[in-house]
C-alpha cells in the first residue's frame, strides 16, 4: 500500500505540473497583453501612458523572458503562492478561496441529484419488463447528454422563475436559489451515470450467478439490489473523476446563466481578461480536486468489491508459485546433470 500511494502521489505531482505548464503555455501564446486589457477595462477611454503600462508589466514580471516567467511562477506555485490578479490586484489564493464555497455547494448538490437521477433511471430501466417503459427510460440518458446545459438553464429560468415564480432567477443568497442551478448541472452528469450503470446492469443480468440466485428463489428486486447493483456500480464509480471534472466545467456556464459568484464565474471573467495568475490558480485547483477524487476512488474499490484485492493477491501468489516452480525445475536439472 505504501508503494502504491507513493506511485500515485508521484503521478499526481506529474498531473499538477502538466496542468500548470499547459495553462501557462496557452495563456502566453495569446496575442493580447493582460495588462493592457486590465488598463482599458478600468480606464475612462483615454489613451494610457505607455510608461505606466511598462511599469505594470515590470511589476507582474511580464517584461521578463518567457522561461524566467515560467520558472518564477512555478517556484511560487509550489509554495502555494499564485501571485496577485492583474485585473483586480487581489490575491489569487484569496479570490479562489472566496469563490470555492458557492461552487462546492452547487457541485455537491448537483452530484447528489445526478446520482439519484442516474441510478433511478438505470435501475428502473433494467428492472421493468414492460417494453415501452424500458425503451422510454433508456432514451432519457442520451437526451440528457445531448441537450446543451445553457439551454436547460434558460428553460428552467423561463418556466420556474419568470412564469411560475417558484424559485429566484439570480443570485445565491438563499437555499432556494440553489435549486435551478443544481438541477441544470445535474442533468448531463446524471445522464452519464444512467448510461454507464444501465449498460453494466444489462451485462450483469446475463451472468451465471444471476441464474443461481433465481434458482434459489430470490425475487427479481432482491437480485437487482443485493447482487446485480453492487457489481454493476463499479464502472459508474470509476468515472467519478470525469464526473467531478464535468461538474467543475459545467459550473462556468451555470454560474454565468444564474449570476452566481463562484469558481466558474471567476474562471469566465479571468479568461476574458487573460488574468494569467488567476487562471493558473484555478487550473491547479481543478487538477488537485481531480487527482484527489481519483485517488479516493481507487482506495474505495475494495469496499465495493473485495474480489479486486483478492484478485491482486491471487495474482501475486500465482507469480510467486511460478517463480518457485522455475527454481525447483532448475535445481532438478542441475541434479540430473
Amino acid at each position: 500500500m505504501t508503494r502504491y500511494l507513493a506511485l500515485r502521489f508521484a503521478q499526481a505531482l506529474g498531473v499538477l505540473w502538466a496542468a500548470f505548464t499547459v495553462s501557462f503555455a496557452v495563456l502566453y501564446l495569446l496575442p493580447s497583453d493582460p495588462v493592457s486589457i486590465a488598463v482599458e477595462s478600468a480606464g475612462s477611454g483615454q489613451a494610457v501612458d505607455p510608461a505606466a503600462i511598462a511599469e505594470l508589466q515590470a511589476r507582474y514580471g511580464l517584461d521578463q523572458p518567457v522561461w524566467v516567467q515560467y520558472w518564477t511562477s512555478l517556484s511560487h506555485a509550489v509554495r502555494g503562492d499564485f501571485g496577485y490578479s492583474i485585473a483586480t490586484g487581489q490575491s489569487v489564493t484569496a479570490a479562489i478561496g472566496a469563490a470555492i464555497p458557492s461552487t462546492l455547494a452547487l457541485a455537491g448538490t448537483a452530484l447528489v441529484l445526478a446520482v439519484l437521477f442516474g441510478a433511478s433511471v438505470a435501475i428502473l430501466a433494467t428492472y421493468t419488463r414492460v417494453r415501452w417503459l424500458h425503451s422510454l427510460l433508456l432514451s432519457l440518458p442520451p437526451l440528457g447528454v445531448a441537450v446543451p446545459t445553457f439551454w436547460v438553464g434558460l428553460i428552467l429560468l423561463q418556466v420556474f422563475s419568470f412564469q411560475l415564480r417558484i424559485f429566484p432567477a439570480f443570485g445565491d443568497a438563499t437555499a432556494s436559489a440553489l435549486v435551478l442551478p443544481a438541477v441544470t448541472l445535474a442533468l448531463p452528469t446524471g445522464a452519464v451515470i444512467a448510461q454507464v450503470l444501465a449498460a453494466s446492469l444489462t451485462t450483469t443480468w446475463r451472468q451465471p450467478f444471476i441464474d443461481t440466485a433465481r434458482a434459489k428463489g430470490a425475487s427479481r428486486w432482491h437480485i437487482q439490489i443485493r447482487h446485480a447493483l453492487r457489481l454493476s456500480s463499479i464502472p459508474a464509480f470509476t468515472i467519478a473523476g470525469v464526473l467531478v471534472g464535468n461538474l467543475l466545467a459545467g459550473s462556468v456556464v451555470v454560474e454565468t446563466v444564474f449570476s452566481r459568484a463562484g469558481v466558474g464565474r471567476l474562471t469566465q471573467t479571468s479568461v476574458l481578461a487573460q488574468d494569467i495568475p488567476v487562471v493558473q490558480g484555478i487550473v491547479v485547483f481543478t487538477a488537485v480536486v481531480y487527482v484527489a477524487v481519483n485517488l479516493i476512488v481507487d482506495l474505495l474499490y475494495p469496499l465495493i468489491d473485495p474480489r479486486i484485492v483478492d484478485g491482486r493477491r491471487r495474482k501475486d501468489e500465482s507469480d510467486a508459485d511460478d517463480l518457485v516452480d522455475r527454481e525447483v525445475d532448475s535445481a532438478g536439472r542441475e541434479v540430473h546433470v
